[in-house]
């Protein structure tokens, strides 16, 4: 038993990283190659069973998992990314949520054959569009930030307040169906939710203060904060059951909120959020895995299939379009997020649990809970997973341009580089502090940034979506290398490049590491002074297009030359760094640095 449990946490983990890794290499939505892998895995070859593998520890173990998920994704939550649309997003996670659990509550009625008492049951968990989908979905599909924030914020504000809808419901039925129970009994419910607020409150501020106050050091701040999540999501499910995740929500918009105060917070979000990468695709895995084909064959069925067409083109349009009448939505959005809904985690979690007091109390037709279930997650991850990018585009609320470049720091030789890319179709950025600075990148209709970047309000007032590499080429090395680390996170390691030093240049070459190499741009001799110097002199920028790679000989370059970037038939920009070595095809085009005369 214990062998079969190690093994199969061990290959579900393993399946669950190779997921993500295979959709990001092959584009697609990382739920769809998840959910393939769990089906694969569990009822389609039976080769694990993680339910009866993991036994007792297979509910608690997913549950603290979507903790860790709810909470990663109300802490990354800023009130500062809704100007503009705050007041669609309150109709939204109000008036369209009550109207999607009311629609969905009778499409399963009427369609799929449920009791009414069931029907707005799982109506009310059906509400949810949780942080588990919308957030990859959202990650891939690179949508302008207006939409994205609706979709985002409605996701992560609803996705506790589904199971408790679900169980405030399957509540006043128990009071409704039975005569030793009074109305006053709804009280322990919403009294339960309310200390459950509180519980996630109070402990957002108290981790908040601590941080603020040095009470525990750095390298134990990231563990800490993670076993205070546990405990917050333990803590409220014992008080009422299904009230762990509204307590999870809670402490992270709590500690969000926070972090303008205490900004050594926002160092915590990248470990949780590497975390919650990790469990969103394991507990997908274990999940499918789980399902048994009778569930599996139970989803082709008519009432079930009839019932994700309805909630598909039914009561998600009607949900967004009615509650958004008359605000700052434009056709396009309303459109767009109209039809994007897919359920995750949450749903097929909660569902089980619901199924099996159900089933308990003596409703038999709860034993469909899962196959409806499933078939609502898998049908609109698949559909909206797939669609989503090519929709946006078709509405243009997407980014249709070529990934672009983000330069931090303004000089003579910046602004002349960010000109050729320009000039070869590449957007490029500059961000400076200066406006002096900016003004010869403004003349030259080059996008500019005045500001620090590194300024936690910067991400707010300009978008950098479209931006997908960062150079930082500032006269300062020490800033260059904070920009770097700053931005790696988000851009990647390998799309993160600063100037050389003057200690770079001074050092020996072949005692550089290959790691600094590879992010060390142009040359060794490449420093700000130098390059600076030499194009406010008689040096300029030369783009060569390369006819006939047999012919072109990289050693024809004069040493006086320096070779910048090649721009890929594809599109792609390749900057030349201390380790890449200089290598053309046939259609590249390639930019130098050479003294005017040299010019051809």
């Amino acid at each position: 038993m214990e062998g079969t449990a190690l093994i199969s946490i061990v290959v579900i983990l393993a399946l669950g990283t190779f997921s993500q890794w295979l959709a990001w290499r092959i584009q697609w939505p990382s739920i769809v190659i998840m959910s393939i892998g769990g089906l694969l895995i569990g009822p389609i070859l039976g080769l694990i069973n993680p339910q009866m593998a993991l036994g007792e520890l297979y509910s608690p173990l997913i549950s603290l998992a979507v903790a860790v998920i709810l909470f990663e994704g109300s802490s990354s939550l800023d009130i500062r990314e809704i100007k503009g649309v705050s007041k669609s997003i309150f109709r939204i996670i109000t008036f369209g949520a009550f109207l999607a659990w009311i629609l969905g509550s009778l499409a399963a009625h009427f369609i799929a054959g449920l009791s009414l008492e069931i029907s707005f049951i799982i109506g009310g968990l059906f509400i949810v569009t949780g942080p588990t989908v919308i957030i990859p979905l959202l990650r891939n599909a690179k949508l302008k930030p207006r939409t994205a924030a609706v979709l985002k914020w409605e996701g992560i504000i609803v996705d506790p307040a589904g199971p408790l809808l679900a169980l405030f419901a399957y509540e006043v039925i128990k009071v409704l169906s039975s005569p030793d129970l009074e109305v006053t009994y709804l009280f322990y419910f919403f009294g339960g939710a309310f200390l459950a607020i509180i519980l996630g409150y109070l402990t957002g501020m108290l981790m908040s203060i601590m941080a603020k106050k040095g009470l525990f050091p750095e390298y134990l701040k990231s563990p800490i904060i993670l076993a205070a999540i546990l405990l917050c999501f333990a803590g409220a499910e014992t008080i009422m059951h299904e009230t762990g995740m509204l307590a999870v929500t809670v402490m992270g918009l709590t500690m969000a909120r926070m972090r303008r105060y205490v900004s050594s917070i926002g160092n915590v979000s990248h470990f949780v959020e590497n975390i919650s990468v990790v469990l969103t695709s394991t507990v997908f895995i274990l999940l499918t895995a789980s399902l048994s084909r009778e569930t599996i064959a139970e989803v082709f069925t008519a009432p079930i299939l009839g019932f994700v067409l309805a909630m598909l083109f039914i009561v998600r349009p009607l949900s967004i379009w009615l509650p958004t009448i008359g605000t700052e939505l434009t056709r396009a959005e309303k459109t767009l997020i109209g039809w994007i809904a897919p359920r995750g985690i949450v749903a097929l979690t909660v569902a089980g649990y619901f199924a099996t007091i159900l089933i308990n109390d003596g409703y038999e037709d709860a034993s469909l809970l899962m196959a409806l279930t499933f078939a609502l997650v898998f049908i609109t991850v698949c559909a909206h997973g797939f669609t989503l990018g090519p929709l946006a585009k078709k509405l243009k609320l997407a980014n249709t341009e070529p990934p672009g470049v983000l330069i931090v720091g303004a000089s003579s030789f910046s602004i002349a580089m960010a000109t050729e890319l320009h000039k070869l179709g590449t957007p490029v950025l500059i961000a400076d502090s200066s406006e002096g600075r900016l003004g010869p990148a403004v003349q030259n209709g080059i996008d500019t940034y005045k500001g620090e970047i590194l300024s936690e309000h910067a991400q707010y007032e300009t978008d950098l979506t479209p931006y997908d590499t960062i150079l930082a080429m500032t006269g300062d090395a020490s800033y260059n290398a904070l920009v770097s680390q700053s931005f790696a996170p988000e851009f990647g390691y390998n799309n993160t490049f600063s100037l050389p030093s003057a200690r770079h240049a001074k050092d020996d070459p072949s005692e550089l590491p290959l790691s600094v190499k590879a992010h060390l741009l142009f040359s060794e001799t490449a420093v700000f002074t130098e390059l600076n110097r030499k194009i406010n002199t008689t040096y300029t920028l030369t783009t060569y297009t390369i006819e006939d790679e047999d012919a072109w000989n990289a050693h024809e370059l004069s040493e006086e030359t320096t070779p910048l970037f090649i721009k890929k038939k594809s599109g792609t920009i390749v900057f030349m760094t201390h380790r890449k070595k200089l290598v053309l095809d046939d259609g590249d085009e390639l930019v130098v640095l050479k003294k005017a005369e040299l010019v051809d």
